[in-house]
């Protein structure tokens, strides 16, 4: 059993409510963490989450290194992070162009190696998601969690560290392994479940325990490499917007448990 005391809840996860909805909602419900993406803050949103008396685990996301103007919009989340008291930029580091996945890869450490200053700077950690392979032409060139461990290594820097996702990670045989190389490494965890079918790669998440990850062996393995902070519940699907709120909050209350 996971302690409540650790449930973040990933606001992706409820993006049909307002912030402020979520704020309250989640205030009300004891869930004493979010983790807000950029694309939902407004000017008043560090305020209204500290006031509700309400943490944040994280920011989602910084990243697509590949992009035009990725530097200048990555010190803005980063600032954005910073003054949500976010600890963690979750980095979805972006797809190769014209298919170059070598200079893509190339493209992203020489990014997160000029960003690493600034995050250090603003006390926020740069946290390198590893996507499911599928995603691979749209979002990240990052697609294994070894993958996105190396790159963290290789800049030798505490505000370097990478988030586990279940949903991305779970299948890879070398996943045991790697997690069990990965003490001081992981700087965030997020949770949800593989549906089968699967209706939709992106937004056809499940609730724990509605698939097939073995979630418990999953959690052990993080706990293992030394994490003990916040699991961000982060389920995208748009079929939980049928659920009454309170009736949503429970549930994934009584899951995550």
């Amino acid at each position: 059993m996971t302690s409540l005391a650790r449930l973040s809840l990933n606001l992706i996860t409820v993006d049909h409510w307002s912030l402020p909805e979520a704020v309250e909602r989640c205030a009300a419900a004891g869930i004493a963490t979010v983790a807000p993406w950029r694309h939902q803050l407004d000017a008043s949103s560090a305020r209204r989450i500290e006031a509700a008396g309400l943490a944040v685990s994280s920011l989602c996301r910084g990243g697509f290194f590949t992009a035009p103007g990725a530097d200048d919009d990555n010190r803005r989340a980063v600032e954005q992070a910073a003054e949500l008291g976010a600890p963690v930029l979750v980095l979805v580091c972006g797809p190769p162009e014209g298919g170059d996945l070598r200079a893509a890869r190339a493209t992203i450490a020489a990014g997160i190696e000029r960003l690493l200053p600034f995050a250090a700077d603003h006390g926020v950690r740069l946290g390198i998601e590893p996507l499911h392979p599928m995603m691979v032409g749209e979002r990240s060139a990052i697609v294994t969690l070894g993958e996105a461990l190396a790159l963290a290594r290789t800049f030798d820097d505490p505000h370097a560290g990478v988030v586990v996702d279940a949903y991305h990670v779970f299948w890879d045989p070398r996943l045991e392994d790697e997690l069990a190389a990965a003490g001081g490494l992981v700087a965030g965890y997020h949770v949800s479940d593989w549906l089968v079918p699967t209706t939709s790669l992106l937004a056809g998440r499940g609730l724990m325990g509605d698939g097939i990850i073995d979630l418990p062996r999953l959690q052990a393995l993080v706990d293992a490499t030394g994490y003990d902070g916040p699991v961000e519940v982060e389920v995208i699907n748009p079929a939980l917007a049928r659920m009454p709120p309170a009736e949503l909050l429970a549930d994934i209350k009584a899951r995550f448990a």
